[in-house]
């Protein structure tokens, strides 16, 4: 839409009744003499807003216009976005210009690949240009602001005098004589601001009304793609080429060069997505970087040797590199055939490069026969070669590939069933790379395109998303080890459960992705995606009650996440909860309160985007209150006991409790339920309703110490003096007694010939009380017995 300014046409009529009379004031007195009339009533006082005015009030009202007049020059300045908006419509002119030569072609059939790409690259064309559209509609909205507060200057019945009043122009000439000098840059400044503002917002209409019509265009050229792909395209391969050779050279170099323009115009307005995958590909390389270098630094390599690490190593590069180029489809579907041919070339290399060391010969010879199958295609094209002796070349590569593909699976029987995953995907190479030949015999050349495309790229994404699989399992694990390391922990635990059930999830991740990429070779994925998000977002209604079940799905989504968050994020922090941690007391317990952050928060977040109404939640929590009520009280009342043991910090893990008749060390606080690991090495596992309904016994609530005590019985004769001396140096001997609290020692008759002799002392670490108890009994039996003292 063109908004016009009336100041663009007769900007100067603005001006002209306030600053015609200024170029009077300032010019000459003359002018003023042969104008001037005998004043009835110098003062003017009905015209003022006052009765009296003086000067202060005149010299306002001359400010005010003078700030009118300055604000126009610092308003435009701030117009930095109009030369940014006027290089980037050049260049959105360029693409569309390209599309709409490349689409008028008919020399050439479009390639899927590409014209999925020109769907990509309008649509970021045409938020562009409303991106560009709305900026320049904020800069027209401020330039009519400074235009109204020029009109509004000829309302002021203030300057009204003024230019009414000979004595008042005199007065004021130095002023006015200033504001004329400001007229001129004002009055430049407004006219040639609004015409490019105007012409900017003209090319941006036009842009965005080529990019509408492009973008119908290419969505009828995709269309009539996929209804003449079944029907015959070109002539049954047996049948002798009616075409002539012409400038058939030069018209491929022309279709080259426009796609090889337009491919370079997608990367540079697609740029975000690369740099998304760079930094995700550099966040990976220095995580496993990191923990190498980490267990490097403390001379534990050699711990790394218990665990079957066979993909990650110090130098994570070419790790990093097939990570990347796997990823790299999915963060552009509509990406150029020309890119994907590359992601193609370079992700064979770097997956020969690991087999050539990891996988035996005969295996590997024949992973590089299927790399010629896969590239064979892209090399054709890229020669430029006649489309009849492309087409012959095409179909014996799909014979060939059939036959190579039916002769592997039966010399690797044995390995096919190790495998299903990948047996599974080489049956459709097989079947795909028939299709395609079958195609290709009776003229429908894109299906042989798709299929043949589809069956190639499925095969080598397969082994290299169940590649990335084992890569990311390897780097959590070595996080795991790495943070066990540091924290100074027994560095070996039974990995494997954990490493299984991460394997599950990363497993049905990559087949999501890699479902995604064989969808998107078939040409399917773009329909499959609308029809699944126009179930997902169609509103449904139950009562008063509405929904979508997208909302439904992102809720559950986000449930799940924090909830696997949860569990795993002590794994990754190397906590296994395999033995109690007494060095590491205080950071289970902070990892206790980061789980319960994250299901509350997970739900807060699963609740606000889901965009489910907040009353009608309400409701069905009023609901699940009542059901809470009747039979669930239990369950909730653990679940608030859990939060209030974790803030009230009554008991701690790693703190000795006693609760009834059980007693042990607190090995985890859970939400549901608290464990306690007894000296028999029993796990007692406690609701923690129980745990607050009752009395506990904490032994460590303040401190670590234990009053021990030891009875036993001796003969007499004996002195009294010398055996507390004796029993005293042999408690004070021992590292673990407490020496701040003196021991106690009472000594009482039991009958004519014996004593007891009762001993109480404090212990330091209360875990060791036991075994402290123990060796100073026998211990304290000793020395008496060499004083002659018999013990009973």
């Amino acid at each position: 839409m063109i908004i016009k300014s009336s100041l663009s046409i007769n900007g100067p009529r603005i001006f002209a009744p306030l600053f015609i009379l200024l170029l009077t004031l300032s010019g000459s007195s003359t002018f003023a003499q042969h104008t001037a009339r005998p004043e009835k009533n110098p003062e003017m006082a009905f015209l003022a807003d006052s009765n009296t005015l003086t000067k202060s009030d005149y010299l306002v009202h001359i400010e005010n216009m003078f700030e009118v007049i300055n604000k126009v020059p610092v308003t435009i300045t701030s117009f930095t976005k109009l030369k940014p908006i006027a290089v980037h419509l050049t260049q959105d002119e360029e693409v569309i210009a390209l599309i709409k030569n490349r689409l008028a072609q008919s020399d050439r059939r479009l390639n899927l690949q590409n014209l999925q790409m020109y769907q990509t690259l309008l649509d970021e064309l045409e938020n562009n240009n409303k991106d560009c559209l709305g900026d320049l509609q904020d800069y027209q909205q401020k330039l009519r602001e400074l235009k109204s507060g020029i009109l509004n200057l000829r309302n002021d019945s203030v300057l009204s005098i003024i230019a009414r009043t000979d004595s008042l122009r005199i007065m004021f000439s130095d002023q006015f004589k200033e504001l004329n000098e400001k007229r001129f840059i004002t009055d430049s400044l407004i006219k040639g601001n609004t015409l490019l503002l105007n012409n900017l917002q003209a090319r941006t209409s036009a842009n965005l009304i080529g990019i509408k019509e492009l973008i119908y265009d290419t969505d009828n050229e995709l269309k009539s793609v996929s209804i003449n792909a079944f029907g015959k395209e070109r002539r049954y391969l047996w049948e002798p080429s009616a075409s002539k050779q012409g400038n058939r050279n030069l018209n491929f170099k022309k279709f080259i060069n426009s796609e090889q323009q337009i491919s370079r115009y997608y990367f540079i307005y697609t740029k975000s997505s690369r740099l998304l995958l760079m930094l995700t590909g550099a966040i990976f390389f220095f995580w496993v970087f990191f923990n190498f270098r980490s267990v490097k630094q403390r001379k534990k390599l050699d711990a790394l040797n218990d665990f079957n690490f066979s993909l990650i190593v110090p130098q994570p590069y070419l790790i990093t590199l097939i990570l990347i180029l796997t990823l790299a489809p999915i963060f552009d579907l509509g990406a150029p055939a020309l890119y994907i041919e590359v992601i193609h070339l370079l992700l064979s290399i770097c997956l020969s490069v690991l087999f050539y060391r990891k996988v035996p010969r005969k295996i590997f010879y024949r992973w590089l026969i299927f790399i010629l199958f896969l590239l064979a295609p892209s090399f054709l094209r890229a020669l430029g070669m006649p489309p009849g002796f492309q087409r012959w070349l095409l179909f014996a590569l799909s014979i060939s590939s059939m036959a190579f593909g039916l002769l592997t699976l039966k010399a690797f029987t044995d390995e096919a069933k190790k495998y299903t995953i990948i047996s599974g995907v080489a049956i459709m190479f097989i079947f795909f790379s028939f299709f395609a030949a079958l195609c290709n015999l009776f003229g429908r050349f894109t299906l042989t395109q798709v299929f043949y495309t589809t069956g190639t790229s499925a095969l080598m994404y397969a082994v290299s998303f169940i590649i990335l699989v084992k890569i990311i399992n390897e780097a959590f694990l070595l996080q795991m080890t790495s943070s066990r390391i540091r924290k100074n922990n027994p560095h070996y635990f039974d990995w494997k459960p954990i490493i299984s059930g991460g394997k599950r999830i990363l497993g049905v991740g990559a087949f999501l992705m890699w479902f995604i990429l064989f969808t998107t070779n078939l040409n399917v994925f773009n329909g499959l995606y609308t029809e699944v998000m126009e179930v997902l977002t169609e509103k449904r209604t139950i009562g008063s009650f509405s929904f979508t079940f997208s909302g439904i799905v992102l809720f559950a989504g986000i449930i799940w996440t924090a909830n696997f968050l949860q569990k795993y994020i002590a794994y990754f922090l190397g906590d296994t909860g395999e033995e109690l941690l007494d060095e590491n007391v205080g950071e289970r317990s902070k990892l206790l309160v980061t789980r319960l952050v994250l299901l509350i928060g997970g739900f807060l977040i699963a609740v606000a985007a889901s965009g489910l109404p907040i009353d009608k939640i309400t409701v069905i929590l009023g609901a699940l209150g009542v059901g809470i009520g009747l039979g669930l009280q239990n369950i909730v009342s653990n679940f608030v006991s859990g939060i209030i043991l974790i803030f009230d910090k009554t008991i701690r893990i790693g703190d000795v409790v006693e609760l009834a008749n059980k007693k042990g060390r607190v090995k985890e606080i859970g939400v549901r339920a608290s464990t306690l690991l007894s000296d028999e090495g029993a796990e007692i596992i406690i609701p923690n309703g129980t745990i607050l309904s009752n009395n506990i016994i904490n032994w460590t609530l303040s401190n670590n110490y234990m009053r021990v005590d030891i009875e036993l019985s001796v003969s007499k004769p004996f002195n009294t003096t010398d055996i507390i001396t004796l029993i005293k140096e042999t408690i004070h001997s021992n590292t673990n007694v407490y020496l701040h609290k003196e021991p106690k020692i009472m000594i009482s008759p039991i009958n004519a010939t014996n004593s007891s002799i009762k001993v109480y002392f404090w212990c330091k670490d209360i875990s060791e009380s036991e075994s402290t108890k123990n060796v100073i009994h026998a211990q304290i039996f000793e020395e008496l017995e060499k004083q002659g003292i018999v013990c009973i």
